[in-house]
């Protein structure tokens, strides 16, 4: 989810062509898909010799899977493993954790064609508040990164007959800007060292973040009090309840409940997380990061 520097330069290079005018740019192109085609019929040989002297293992399938790096020049070739369906629900596995502190969860209903995906969203986040922005960040975003030829997601939260519809841009386009069409920012944190039961303060393109660790699970709120607007990183995470207590007003917030205050109505603003294979990546809405 992160932008990567390759896929921008390429970008920059292609922009940087287009002031040659358009057969200049048109030329560059060209050359990049002839450069494409050659990897990926390098790469498909690859498989078919590894696969020739019976290497080819489930395991060693399931690595490729694993692999962001692999996994993404799979898909761009068309030689995953995995088939859409199977990709999809992995993806949603990933932000379960997160609509989990919301006290919900969601489920595939169905693919339409190859190109669209019809979810549900479960439990206490049918027509919540945070539904909308816990579907188009996290679910989005899971989704996108491992089915890219997804167009379009529709979400059923209980609140309407018909879903709403959530355009999807493309994995590369993704990649290029490092930005959602939403406007939304993803970062990886350097959360090393953090232990459960403790806080740690961030910064996410220039906005306050405070990351809690319960258990094995981590949850991401924006770095102030609902009550007095004061800082939390200093504050106190009592981890047997899941409970951040502000360290200026004392006012307790349920981390592992979309930050539910304890004894008060007001509560933290949650922010989308996705946790796997030890990294951690967090996002900021464009309302937040603007």
């Amino acid at each position: 989810m992160s932008t990567d520097p390759t896929s921008e330069r390429i970008d920059q290079l292609l922009s940087a062509f287009a002031a040659g005018g358009p057969v200049a740019r048109e030329r560059a192109e060209e050359l990049v898909r002839l450069v494409t085609d050659l990897h990926g019929d390098g790469l498909r040989r690859v498989l078919e010799l590894v696969d020739e002297q019976q290497l080819l293992t489930d395991e060693l399938l399931e690595r490729f899977a694993a692999d962001e790096l692999v996994s993404g020049l799979l898909l761009v070739h068309d030689l995953h493993p995995h088939d859409l369906p199977t990709r999809v629900e992995r993806a949603l596995q990933q932000v379960r954790p997160y609509l989990a502190s919301h006290g919900g969860d969601v489920e595939l209903v169905e693919i339409v064609g190859d190109d669209a995906v019809r979810l549900r969203l479960l439990g206490n986040c049918q027509g919540c508040a945070s539904s909308a922005a816990t579907l188009e960040l996290a679910v989005q975003a899971a989704v996108e990164a491992a089915a890219p030829e997804i167009e379009s997601i529709e979400c059923d939260d209980g609140s309407a007959d018909d879903g709403a519809l959530i355009s999807a841009e493309s994995l590369l386009q993704r990649a290029r800007s490092g930005e959602r069409a939403s406007g939304v920012v993803w970062q990886e944190l350097d959360l090393a060292g953090v232990e459960p039961g403790q806080v740690r303060a961030v910064s996410v393109a220039g906005v306050p973040v405070v990351v809690c660790r319960v258990a094995a699970n981590s949850y991401a709120y924006r770095d102030e009090c609902a009550r007095c607007a004061g800082d939390l990183g200093a504050g106190q995470l009592r981890a047997d309840a899941g409970v951040l207590v502000c360290p200026h007003c004392r006012a307790g917030y349920d981390v592992r409940s979309a930050g539910t205050g304890v004894d008060h109505p007001e509560r933290l603003e949650p922010l989308p997380l996705l946790e796997q294979d030890g990294a951690i990546e967090v996002a900021v809405p464009a309302a937040v990061h603007a």
